[in-house]
């Protein structure tokens, strides 16, 4: 409770220690590859609080829908890729690239959650380019 009072009332130093420091991670010797790691884990920490909240089998069975399955593959192929460019490949701009489409996989998931998200979102880009 009294972390909601201090966030409601706008003393939220915590928060901003974390961001700070996961930013920091971008300029140290080896930081881009903490970050990729780092974001990575915290994805796959955001998928496993909705598996929490659902049930694992609910939250595989809504994963898989015919809905949603371009968007999970795609999310899960980002997650595997990002790691695999900082373990494997070594390559510190792939794995950069691979957390912006991480972010763009994820949002589109997510969104697939949200009835006529997707639509609106389509709408909205559409629009702007036209």
């Amino acid at each position: 409770m009294e972390k909601l009072r201090r966030v409601l009332s706008g003393h939220e130093d915590e928060e901003q220690g974390l961001t700070a420091q996961g930013t920091a991670f971008l300029w140290l010797p080896s930081g881009l590859k903490l970050f990729a790691v780092f974001y990575t884990i915290g994805n796959i920490a955001a998928l496993a609080s909705t598996c929490f909240l659902m049930g694992p089998v609910k939250q595989l069975k809504k994963m898989f829908e015919s809905t949603r399955l371009i968007a999970t593959i795609v999310m899960l192929l980002c997650l595997i890729l990002t790691l695999c460019a900082v373990f494997w490949w070594g390559k510190k701009g792939l794995a950069l690239l691979f957390c912006v489409l991480q972010f763009l996989a994820m949002t589109w998931y997510s969104l697939s959650y949200i009835p006529f998200a997707r639509d609106a979102v389509i709408k909205c880009f559409t629009s702007c380019l036209s």
